[in-house]
C-alpha cells in the first residue's frame, strides 16, 4: 500500500518561500500521477500542481503559475512543491496525493482522480 508523508510547511511572511516534500513509500510504480492540493478553512480542496511520474510532465493551476513548481526525485521517492512569492491567500493545508487517471501525457488536477492522500502540512503566509 502506498503511503504519503508531507513535510516542510510553516509560517512565512508574504513574498517568502517554502519547499514542501512528500515522501512516497510502498509500491511506488502503482500510481502515475502525483499532485499537490490545498484547502483553506471553509473552502473546497483545490489542485495546485501535478506531475506525471514516468516522464515528468507537469500541470500547474493558474493561481500559482510562475510562483510554484512541482518536481520529482525518483531516487528519493519524493515529490516537491517549491513555493515562491507567497501570498496571504496561499495560506492553507497542503496535501500530497497519488492517482492513476491520465489525460494523454498529463495528470490534471481533478480531485476525484486522486485516491491516496497524505495527512497534510500547514502553510501560513502573513502580510
Amino acid at each position: 500500500q502506498l503511503q504519503l508523508v508531507e513535510s516542510g510547511g510553516g509560517s512565512v511572511q508574504a513574498g517568502g518561500s517554502l519547499r514542501l516534500s512528500c515522501r512516497v513509500s510502498g509500491y511506488t510504480y502503482s500510481h502515475n500521477c502525483m499532485a499537490w492540493f490545498h484547502q483553506a478553512p471553509g473552502k473546497e480542496r483545490e489542485g495546485v500542481a501535478s506531475i506525471y511520474t514516468r516522464i515528468g510532465t507537469t500541470f500547474v493551476a493558474d493561481s500559482v503559475k510562475g510562483r510554484f513548481t512541482i518536481s520529482l526525485d525518483n531516487a528519493k521517492n519524493t515529490v516537491y512543491l517549491e513555493m515562491n512569492s507567497l501570498k496571504p491567500e496561499d495560506t492553507a493545508m497542503y496535501y500530497c496525493a497519488a492517482g492513476t487517471t491520465m489525460y494523454g501525457s498529463w495528470c490534471l488536477l481533478v480531485l476525484g482522480d486522486y485516491t491516496l492522500w497524505g495527512q497534510g502540512t500547514q502553510v501560513t503566509v502573513s502580510s
